[in-house]
């Protein structure tokens, strides 16, 4: 009898014990689970890091974004996962691409960084987008000419964007000041080459039907934008005499 009533105060403990600390479990004012922050440097899935770092200038499906569409299968097939790394990593000098890696002064480490390019790859790329077909390289091989880029502008690209470049009802200005201070040789040519399918900019193979641009043709045209870049960035007021900095 004894150790049976032993037996029963032990269980009876037990169970009251047991009750109390799933009472304090809810308790008002103690933490859930999902309300404990978690440590950046642990951030391990693909559809937050590139919702949190990139989604907000490339979009939230990598198209239809203020920077150019990194979720574009026709430019995952001409930048390689170097280039991805490398942009993500150090970002673009003098553009309003930040650099990302924790040791360039971001936020990500350098396996949140392998996560990114891995997932832009694996959800976005298709090996087969350009089958059969040899794309201009990323980069050009030989600097281009301003004086024939005028000539391919004019027969590549002034159907949509004018004559001078300032832009139609069916394309934008691409000699604007202030986006042309904001990219890169680089960039310019990867859009020439990429396009902006999702805001209805073909690709190289497409401004003339049947007519894909050369390399050479996309180098030339490239060096002719550069060589509307303002040499101070911004654009004055209209109604100043001078840019910022100058002397009246």
């Amino acid at each position: 009898m004894i150790v049976r009533a032993q037996l029963t105060h032990l269980c009876l403990t037990c169970g009251l014990t047991l009750f109390v600390c799933l009472g304090c479990s809810t308790a008002p004012g103690r933490p859930t689970v999902d309300s404990i922050p978690v440590d950046p440097d642990n951030v391990a899935g693909f559809s937050l890091l590139f919702q949190q770092n990139c989604s907000g200038c490339h979009g939230a499906e990598g198209n239809h974004g203020p920077a150019l569409a990194i979720g574009d299968p026709v430019y995952l097939t001409v930048a390689d996962d170097a280039i991805l790394r490398k942009v993500i990593t150090d970002g673009v000098a003098g553009t309003s691409m930040p650099a990302f890696a924790q040791s360039a002064g971001g936020m990500l480490t350098a396996k949140q960084i392998g996560v990114l390019v891995d997932g832009i790859r694996q959800r976005w790329g298709r090996p087969d987008t350009l089958a059969g077909v040899s794309p201009p390289p990323y980069s050009a091989a030989e600097p281009g000419d301003a004086e024939r880029g005028a000539a391919v502008f004019e027969a590549f690209c002034a159907g949509c964007h004018g004559p001078e470049g300032k832009g139609t009802g069916r394309g934008s200005s691409i000699v604007d000041g202030t986006f042309l201070a904001l990219v890169t040789d680089q960039e310019l040519r990867t859009l020439t080459i990429v396009g902006r399918p999702d805001l209805g900019a073909p690709d190289w193979r497409n401004n003339v039907p049947g007519r894909p641009m050369s390399s050479q043709e996309i180098s030339d045209v490239v060096a002719w934008l550069a060589a509307q870049r303002p040499k101070l960035a911004g654009r004055p007021s209209p109604h100043a005499t001078s840019l910022a900095g100058e002397k009246p």
